[in-house]
């Protein structure tokens, strides 16, 4: 039972959503959600024989809302609301959002409020258990109703249409579900609606997204420590009374993990030694990381809650035997916390690379010009300044908010979108940008610390150089450096370098 995720529509991680998107750790429905499900389903069965008018079951979709459908037409209606939602441009999403939206789908539609069949649930489970993956575009949501048009990529397969990656092979959907030995289903009233009415492309993408920038936002702190010692960067101003009297929660924080970082350091220096003060990239590092700090947990609340949320329309709510329209399908909680986060991180990309500067520019510094051992015939890591600056440049483009643009859809039935799933994606592309940025800190980093003394290094920062220098060397000449700056992401990126720091000097808060 362990190796699998229980699903009831209420208890999801974001730690579970990582564990089933990237570790492809399987899943179950608890007893109580088939029961929920199933109670749900007999509910909508009901109500269609007394012949009560319920849209999206026995009417139209949005201005078609008062257009009846006859019962006989009503798996058609299902179905050409699956083709005509099928709309999505752009490049598809990687397997790890798929496989977080197929995830997020299951769980909401676990709750049972949906008013779908058991039997089409456990497809779409067995489809993510079996590594069926529908490829669904990654452009086409405005947010609000849900993200119609991904869900509805996600669907094709599932009726054994669209294309799928199977076994690291690209096929049609069909074939893919044969393969898997899964049987295509046959949507009937409600349920196509049901599967693509609700926010979980933007989620499932947020939910990556929270994960990758809170072992970001730890390795940030880590990368900078490094860069102090390399500066020679003065300790005092992280002194806790400092702190203390502007009580910002993540501020405090930060200066306590560098003082962790930094114990034992023999290249830091006190005020007066060298220089009165540093420059603000290295004395206000815990003023700026630290102001990222309630954003992400602002973020991070705000997608706890959407993972479980029930966002489709309209809600079965069988004790009362009622069905009801509302607006759970709109993004825009999701929307305005993924502007947050995208400026959020975007500024630990600013602060990284004025640091990166400091490294190479010899009028800043004492160290040798671009952190080159030969200058003139060799270059150091001049150029990789270059490429940090333009992803800072991108991502400020990048932080403008999506959610304060609508664009009325659907005649105007739709009048207001959150375009959450563009803010989403948005972030998401930040954070790597961000992890770039910090990745070419981290050699410029240990390049200064090998030229400053790395038997100096303070108890977390010689721990932080050891796992960079496993797979970057001390840059003696110049050489094809993006690789290095590739592996040194992958080692932020992957949690490996907070991982390995954190047993050192213990949990990075």
């Amino acid at each position: 039972m362990n190796n699998f995720v229980i699903i009831d529509g209420n208890s999801l991680t974001i730690e579970e959503v990582v564990k089933v998107a990237r570790k492809g750790v399987k899943i179950k429905l608890s007893e109580q959600a088939k029961e929920n499900i199933i109670t749900s389903r007999k509910t909508v069965e009901k109500l269609i024989d007394k012949g009560q008018v319920i849209y999206g079951i026995n009417t139209g979709f949005g201005k078609f809302s008062e257009v009846a459908i006859s019962p006989k037409e009503l798996e058609q209606l299902q179905k050409n609301l699956i083709y005509s939602d099928a709309v999505g441009a752009g490049d598809n999403f990687s397997i790890e959002v798929t496989r977080a939206i197929m995830l997020l789908r299951i769980n909401a539609l676990a709750k049972g409020h949906s008013g779908i069949r058991l039997e089409t649930v456990e497809t779409l489970i067995n489809m993510l258990n079996s590594r069926v993956h529908p490829l669904i575009r990654e452009q086409g949501s405005v947010g609000a109703s849900g993200d119609l048009c991904p869900l509805a990529h996600m669907v094709l397969v599932m009726i054994g249409e669209g294309n799928a990656e199977y076994n690291g092979t690209i096929m049609n959907g069909k074939n893919a579900m044969e393969m898997a030995k899964i049987p295509i289903i046959s949507l009937v009233a409600k349920e196509g609606l049901a599967l693509i009415n609700g926010t979980c492309a933007m989620t499932a993408v947020a939910a990556l997204a929270v994960h990758d920038s809170y072992v970001l936002l730890k390795s940030a702190d880590i990368v900078a420590a490094l860069s102090i010692e390399a500066l020679e960067g003065i300790v005092d101003a992280f002194d806790e009374k400092i702190h203390k009297v502007r009580p910002h929660k993540g501020q405090i924080l930060s200066a306590k993990n560098l003082r962790n970082l930094l114990k034992e350091s023999k290249l830091t220096t006190r005020q007066g030694e060298k220089r009165v003060q540093d420059a603000y990239a290295l004395r206000c590092i815990p003023q700026i990381h630290g102001a990222s700090r309630p954003a992400m947990e602002y973020v991070k609340a705000v997608v706890e809650i959407e993972i479980n949320s029930a966002t489709d329309n309209p809600l079965i709510f069988s004790e009362e035997k009622e069905v009801i329209s509302g607006g759970n399908f709109h993004g825009q909680p999701v929307a305005i916390a993924m502007d947050t986060l995208g400026i959020a991180v975007a500024e630990l990309a600013d602060v990284s690379e004025r640091r990166i500067e400091r490294l190479l520019n010899p009028a800043l510094n004492d160290l040798p010009a671009f952190l080159t051992p030969v200058a003139g015939i060799n270059d150091g890591y001049m150029v990789a300044q270059y490429a940090a600056a333009s992803l800072v440049s991108e991502n400020k483009i990048l932080a403008h908010p999506a959610s304060v643009d609508s664009i009325p859809t659907c005649a105007n039935q739709e009048d207001h979108v959150s375009f959450g799933t563009i803010g989403a994606r948005k972030a998401s592309q930040i954070i790597k940008h961000t992890q770039r940025v910090l990745a070419t800190e981290l050699v410029c980093a240990a390049q200064g610390a090998d030229f400053k003394g790395k038997d100096k290094l303070g108890k977390g920062t010689a721990t932080a150089y050891a796992v960079v220098r496993k797979k970057v060397d001390f840059l003696e000449n110049d050489r094809i450096l993006y690789l290095e700056i590739d592996d040194s992401q992958e080692i932020i990126k992957s949690g490996e370098l907070l991982k390995e720091v954190e047993k050192v000097v213990g949990k990075i808060e």
